[in-house]
């Protein structure tokens, strides 16, 4: 689907294969993690080092029969990405990244809200489930002002497996957010 951004370029988005797995482990990280992440304001860097992602961890979301990666493109070239899970009466999203460069254009509002339409358009859902990290309060608003309501449900962060990171606190969990689409 093409969908006009703010600044009137286009956004494609198409499912992600194999061959932009190098490509969309990139860009998640340029978006979390290391100084690059800085440029944006979804920066985990002060709480996490590390990766926040990996290849195989990537080759699993877009391999996966009930889930999609979508790739977002405008002129071509990948500048965003989100994950969508069937999940029974909800969709997850998760592994959402936007080039740090790109982030407070309006671009987030944008892709979220497509990836809202394409579970519910493809899946049937009625949820959106995604989970944060807690102490992460400016993103959660930002979800907030999306729709997105906070459940208290806390999953306790994964510590020791460094797939996930290399935690900078001891008081990291993951939030789940719930939004009706």
């Amino acid at each position: 689907m093409d969908t006009a951004t703010p600044d009137s370029a286009r956004l494609t988005f198409r499912d992600a294969n194999e061959a932009d797995v190098p490509a969309l482990v990139a860009l998640i990280e340029s978006a979390y993690r290391g100084d690059s992440s800085r440029t944006g304001w979804t920066t985990e860097a002060d709480i996490l080092q590390g990766q926040r992602t990996d290849e195989q961890g990537v080759r699993d979301v877009v391999d996966a029969p009930a889930s999609r990666l979508l790739a977002v493109e405008r002129g071509g070239e990948l500048v965003a990405c989100c994950q969508l899970e069937h999940r029974g009466d909800a969709a997850y999203f998760g592994m959402f990244a936007v080039r740090p460069g790109l982030q407070g254009g309006g671009l987030g509002k944008l892709i979220i809200a497509e990836a809202e339409r394409t579970a519910k358009e493809g899946w049937g859902v009625g949820e959106m489930h995604m989970t944060v990290i807690s102490v992460r309060e400016d993103l959660i608003a930002w979800y907030e002002r999306r729709g997105y309501r906070r459940t208290g449900s806390l999953t306790p962060f994964p510590y020791g497996d460094e797939r996930f990171g290399i935690p900078q606190r001891d008081d990291l969990a993951f939030e789940l957010l719930v939004k009706s689409i």
